[in-house]
Order: C-alpha cells, then structure tokens, then sequence
C-alpha cells in the first residue's frame, strides 16, 4: 500500500503540490498561451514568434516543470529552456545574432535615393521618451512598481523592434522582461490594425491624398558597402552602447551588399534568423511564469507599450506636417508613421491607406525608405537610453 502511494505521488505530485491560487495562476497561464498560438495560426500574427512563445508559455507553467530550473532535495536541477536564456537571451546572444539575418534582409536603397527619410525615423522614436517620463509618473502614483531602469525598458517597445526590446530589458535586468517582449511583439503584429485609426485621426483626408512622385535612382554598389561602415561608426561616436545593436545589423547588410558572400547572405537572411527566431521564441518563455508574469505591473506595461507605439506613430507624422509648412514638394504625412521599426508592415500599412484615398498614390518606395530609417533610429535610441540610465 506504502508503495502504491510513493507511485502516486511521484506521478502526480506537481498537480498535488498546486494550491488554488497557483492552479488558476497556472491555467490562466495556458489560456494566455493559447491565446498567442491561436493569434498566430489563425490570424497570422507573427507566428514565427508568437507561436514559439505561446508553446513556451505553457511549458514553463507546468507543474515541476521540467523545461525550467527546479529545486529539489539533492540540490538545483538545471531546466533546457533556463539553459538556453542563460546562454543565448542573458548574455544577449540571440538578439545579436537576429539582427544580422535582419540587416541581411532590408535594402537601403530607398533610404540612399532620399536620405532625409532618415529623419522621419528619428521623429518616429518620440513615443519612446514620452513613455519613460510617464513610466516614471506612473511609479511616482504607485511606488516600487517601476524603477528607472524599469520604465527605460519599457519604453523601448515604441520602437517595435523586438531583439531592441529584448536587449534593452535583459541589460537592465528588468523583472518585466516577459511582458515587454510580449507586448513589443504582439504590437508589432497589430500595425495594420493600431496605426490605421491613428494616423486618420491626425490627419484630414487631403493631407492623406498627396502624392508623391517616385523618381527611381541608382544607388552605386560602392555607396551600398560604405554605408553600413560609415553608419556604424557615426553611431558609435553618438551612442557607443548602441555599437553592438546598430554593428550586428549593419555586418548582416554589408553581407548583403558587398556581391562576395552571397550564400552567406542567404544562410543569415533564412536559416540563421529562421532559427534564432524559433529558439528565441520559446526561451523568453522562461519569463512568461505565472508568479512573475501575473501582476499588476505586466498590464500596466502593455498599456503603456500601447502608449508609446501610439505616440512614436503620431511623432512621425506630427513631423511630416511640420515639414509641410516650410516645404514646396508637399509630403505625405502618412509615411512618418513608418518611423517605426516594424519593418515592412508599416510601409505595406501606409501604401494600402494610401491606394484607399487615392487609387494612383502609389506611396510604397517612400514609406518603405522611411522604414528602414526607422529600423536604424530604434536602434539608436536604444544605444541612447543605455547612454542615459546607468544599470544597478
């Protein structure tokens, strides 16, 4: 009989060791899961990293789960997924190394052609500052929910730029790094559905209907290989924090564009990033537990995740209109949008709205150059903040 009930125990002791509380924790935990799967198959939402995440999510709020680190009477007992965050999201590694297959996949072309569309990407990073200040107003009404190092890594969702966000928060330690990736992920997947009512809302149908002519021109290959270096270096000098996020990037398009190591471009832009995104997915997972994902504080991240994707929209184009006021070629206000870094949904974004107002305002080339401005401004912005607030 004693033997009957060591059995049982032993195959049922993580469901036996759950009070009430910790199972609803723990089913909520699924249903969030499940919920991230679903957006990802169903609704097509990012699903290289969403569903990795959703999956994961379950895994780690298992009872004892085993994909964790578990304490037991014989001392720590190492989980794979614990491993793998000490090994690739801890030490940065796995954002790093998404950023070359990223910076193989984007084409600068069109940010060569104008490069003041550059600008646009720096006006598109508002949201990020207007969150850190009402991050720090929000500790100041509940105090101990955020600290500074808190709010910077939540502020940094407004770039949309995910492996930014991942990296900013993990430098910071920060105990909401969880609900940041979620939030800076899912957002990013919701740019056809959050930017559209936005940019309508700050514009007159006028402004929308502008068009502007796309002159094509060409970018020598010698100006494509300098650029990268020559970015690298100015970003060095401005934000030396940031010379790992912007040199990563910039390595994976300078594979790209120097015609010598085309397989190599290839292998970064598919098998390499196809898997870091796999793997990264459901290791950041390991933050997704319930004890440490369930509070106060994670819902109060994603609205102000919200907040600063909101704002860095309507800082793009606040900045367009701007323009417009000193400028004789009008600009569409509607590509400032795409300062963001969710590059190439918000180009896609902006050019369909456009096509909406005006079946022959054909925005695509400008929207897209403003994007990859943007890919390269988020980063920037990040290498700042790190500038700015030390780490404890």
């Amino acid at each position: 009989m004693e033997a009957i009930g060591e059995l049982f125990s032993a195959m049922f002791g993580g469901i036996m060791s759950l009070d009430p509380l910790s199972a609803v924790k723990m089913v909520t935990m699924w249903a969030i899961g499940g919920t991230l799967i679903y957006l990802a198959i169903k609704k097509d939402m990012e699903p290289s990293l969403l569903l990795p995440m959703g999956f994961g999510a379950i895994l780690v709020n298992l009872p004892l789960s085993g994909a964790i680190d578990q304490m037991h009477e014989l001392g720590l007992e190492p989980g794979a997924l614990s491993e793998l965050f000490r090994a690739g999201i801890a030490n940065e590694l796995f954002p790093l190394l998404l950023f070359i297959g990223i910076g193989a996949m984007i084409d600068f072309g069109p940010l060569l052609t104008n490069p003041k569309l550059l600008l646009f990407g720096a006006s598109a990073q508002f949201g990020i500052f207007m969150t850190l200040t009402l991050a720090c107003i929000v500790n100041m009404i509940f105090p101990g929910m955020f600290s500074l190092q808190d709010a910077a890594s939540v502020a940094i969702i407004g770039a949309a730029d995910g492996p930014t966000s991942i990296f900013v928060g993990n430098y910071y330690g920060t105990k909401y790094l969880g609900a940041i990736i979620v939030a800076a992920y899912s957002y990013m997947a919701l740019v056809p559905i959050i930017q559209p009512p936005v940019i309508r809302m700050v514009t007159s149908k006028k402004e929308r209907m502008i068009r502007m002519p796309y002159e094509a021109k060409q970018v020598s290959k010698t100006v494509r290989i300098l650029f990268p270096i020559v970015v690298t270096i100015i970003a060095g000098l401005i934000a030396p924090r940031s010379v790992a996020l912007i040199g990563f990037l910039m390595f994976g398009n300078l594979l790209r564009e120097c015609g010598v190591l085309n397989s190599l471009s290839e292998t970064a832009q598919n098998a390499l990033a196809n898997l870091i995104t796999i793997v990264l997915g459901i290791t950041v997972a390991t933050q997704m537990q319930a004890d440490m994902f369930l509070s106060v504080g994670t819902l109060m991240i994603m609205l102000l995740g919200l907040f600063a994707f909101v704002f860095d929209t309507i800082g793009g184009v606040m900045f367009a209109k701007f323009l417009n006021l000193f400028t004789k070629n009008k600009i569409n206000p509607m590509i400032g949008a795409c300062g963001i870094s969710a590059f190439p949904m918000s180009s896609r974004v902006i050019h369909k709205m456009g096509l909406q107002e005006d079946p022959q305002n054909f925005l695509l080339m400008h929207a897209a150059g403003v994007n990859v401005g943007g890919q390269i401004a988020s980063v920037i912005a990040g290498g700042l903040i790190l500038n700015l607030i030390p780490r404890i």
